[in-house]
């Protein structure tokens, strides 16, 4: 009877978790781009160097996309990768989800519900 109890009480707590922290935000870093998106907004992490980079930002340009680029040599963009623990370039962060490097289905997968049509 007693284990029937505390299986009963913690799958109560379990649910209760659960219901409390569904709509909550995970505490990001400050340098962390997800932090200015919100639901729509997107950022790439990029460098001028990096190929894959100029072939992403031609296909959003193409396709009409608005976005920010934010150059990981420069101050802002090195804290930002140091934030989503980020190695490679691109990092596409579109909404609260991120895309790590040139991945078009992932890209189209998140592109597509807010109305462009990239890939």
């Amino acid at each position: 009877m007693r284990i029937l109890g505390l299986l009963l009480i913690v799958g109560i707590a379990g649910g209760l978790y659960a219901w409390w922290s569904k709509d909550r935000q995970p505490d990001l870093h400050p340098d962390d781009p997800r932090v200015a998106t919100g639901e729509t907004g997107i950022v790439m992490l990029a460098a001028e160097w990096c190929g894959y980079c100029r072939k992403q930002q031609g296909d959003f340009e193409r396709a009409e996309v608005r976005y920010r680029v934010l150059d990981i040599d420069t101050p802002a963009g090195d804290r930002a990768m140091r934030a989503l623990g980020a190695r490679g370039v691109p990092v596409t962060v579109v909404g609260q989800a991120v895309v790590r490097g040139y991945d078009t289905a992932a890209l189209d997968e998140r592109l597509s519900p807010l109305g462009y049509d990239v890939y």
